[in-house]
């Protein structure tokens, strides 16, 4: 497969790149490059999700999304266990702004 000329990719191909760019971006500045450390993920979380995470700086969050990411439990956060929280997390801010746009206008 190749990178597709960027000038001619879709919304869509733009954010997969940029998936991919971010998850390398973090991976490999510790150990493995191919995958996020906890320090990594926490940073990560902290830069690229602040706004829909909230307090990435806690250290028993951090612990929580690496749990719950870390599926093979090796410790680390592959691209697959990424591409599962980045997926999720949009289904629930899906979610979020469906019912929010959902509720009744209020009447002045």
């Amino acid at each position: 497969m190749s990178v597709p000329n960027s000038e001619n990719t879709s919304t869509l191909e733009n954010a997969m790149q940029l998936m991919i760019q971010t998850f390398h971006k973090y991976s490999g500045n510790e150990g493995d490059k191919y995958t996020l450390s906890r320090a990594e993920l926490k940073e990560m979380l902290t830069t690229e999700l602040g706004n829909y995470l909230g307090n990435a700086q806690d250290r028993e969050a951090v612990d929580k999304v690496m749990g719950d990411l870390d599926a093979n439990n090796d410790g680390e956060v592959d691209f697959t266990e990424f591409i599962i929280l980045v997926g999720a997390l949009t289904v629930a801010c899906n979610d979020f702004f469906l019912e929010y746009n959902d509720k009744p206008e209020k009447k002045k």
